[in-house]
């Protein structure tokens, strides 16, 4: 006897499709079309969450530290007193971090300032050096043209220096005090928001393993089990990447930048420590970071004593090559597993996109994308039965950071997608 019901569940499904084919071209061309406005409400509450960024940065970058610290309490402590040993590791954590902020601001800061105020002076006794040199050269003497634009040339600058000085900064001070309180509030806001972000680190660092396991029951209520492995591991993989390129990046630069003001202090360049904090601190940028910092270090020395600004870029230049065979590959290892090429993609793209911070986080970040793209193209000739491609690429290029792609996936269990 025939079935006088059609199925329809064919029909349900395609009505589905094509509604949400339709939905999400909606929203789509909402977002194109409204892109200031959801920019804007991006950026409202951003700025409401800050102090959760804040937060949820220490604590990443803390999260290390607290692990090292609770696995040497639990030597001493009995495990029945857990929460004694989760207390005390946040405690520890948080104060070594606040104190390594202090030291470095307090060790920092004044150097720094005594070498901008030395920069300062000693520009203009060079300019007066160079001025009397010239004046007392024979052929600047009998030439009284060139002798008479160095005299003016001298004179303008420090007639424009004054001039600056009067007409200008004086003026403008009363716009600086006129806006005085805005920079107060600027500075308050940064202070609130950076006081509750350690307050919330506190609170991720204590409840890190609870938050865990509440994923991890989240994400096995929404999706079925073989998806949940999957996407499991690729968050354990993406931690592991940001983990262990940030932190192992921030740690090489800080060797970096005690090697520089070693050197510096060895050799006896000007202003040591500001140059060396410039090394040091560019040098977390990828790539670029290394010209980045070298440049205007370089102009720093130069102002004082073109000599030594020379024989710095010697230096750098042996230093950078430490760094780049030796000290980096021993902390950081290939960690991303990306070539030289998609690592510049990967610092222009999200440098043009979120400026320093992203020069910094976009080479992990890519390389996460870089491996999820390359788990969906080997499921793709898995399921196509077109590994023999696989091969063929592997064995024409040998590519190292895709080894462990080359190999087929453990057969899964069959079941509805």
């Amino acid at each position: 006897m025939m079935d006088k019901k059609p199925h329809i569940k064919p029909y349900l499904y395609g009505m589905l499709a094509g509604f949400g084919a339709i939905a999400l071209s909606i929203i789509f061309f909402f977002l194109i079309y409204r892109f200031d406005g959801f920019g804007s409400a991006i950026s409202t509450l951003t700025g409401i969450l800050m102090p959760f960024i804040y937060g949820a940065v220490i604590a990443y970058l803390l999260k290390p530290v607290c692990n090292s610290i609770e696995n040497f309490l639990r030597r001493f402590i009995p495990e029945k007193m857990n929460g004694l040993i989760n207390a005390l590791s946040v405690a520890l954590t948080i104060l070594f971090g606040l104190l390594l902020v202090y030291a470095l601001v307090m060790m920092i800061v004044p150097q720094l300032i005594t070498s901008v105020t030395t920069l300062y002076y000693t520009a203009q006794a060079n300019i007066t050096r160079f001025m009397y040199w010239a004046n007392h050269l024979e052929f600047i003497e009998n030439n009284e043209q060139i002798m008479e634009l160095l005299n003016s040339a001298y004179a303008a600058l420090n007639t424009n220096l004054d001039t600056w000085i009067k007409n200008t900064l004086l003026p403008s001070m009363q716009n600086i005090v006129s806006g005085a309180a805005i920079g107060v509030l600027n500075v308050v806001t940064v202070a609130k928001n950076l006081i509750i972000g350690i307050i919330v680190a506190v609170y991720m660092l204590a409840s890190r393993k609870r938050f865990v396991q509440q994923g991890k029951l989240v994400l096995h209520s929404i999706v079925r089990p073989r998806w949940a492995q999957l996407i499991t591991e690729e968050v354990k993989y993406a931690d592991r990447m940001f983990g262990g390129f940030i932190n192992g990046k921030i740690m090489d630069s800080a060797i970096i930048g005690v090697l520089c003001y070693i050197g510096c202090l060895i050799f006896k360049f000007p202003s040591a420590l500001l140059v060396s904090v410039i090394i040091g601190v560019t040098n977390v940028i990828p790539f670029f970071g290394p010209f980045i910092g070298a440049i205007p270090a370089t102009l720093l020395i130069l102002i004082q004593s073109p000599i030594k600004a020379l024989w710095f870029v010697l230096f750098v230049l042996i230093l950078q090559q430490l760094d780049g065979n030796i000290i980096g590959p021993k902390i950081l290892g290939n960690t991303t597993g990306l070539s030289s090429f998609w690592v510049l993609f990967a610092i222009l793209l999200f440098g043009g996109l979120w400026g320093f911070v992203g020069m910094i986080v976009g080479v992990p970040l890519f390389a996460v994308i870089y491996d999820v793209i390359k788990k969906l193209v080997i499921h793709g000739l898995q399921r196509n039965q077109e590994l023999t491609l696989l091969n063929s690429y592997h064995d024409q290029f040998g590519d190292p950071a895709d080894d462990a792609a080359a190999q087929p996936a453990a057969p899964q269990p069959a079941e509805n997608q």
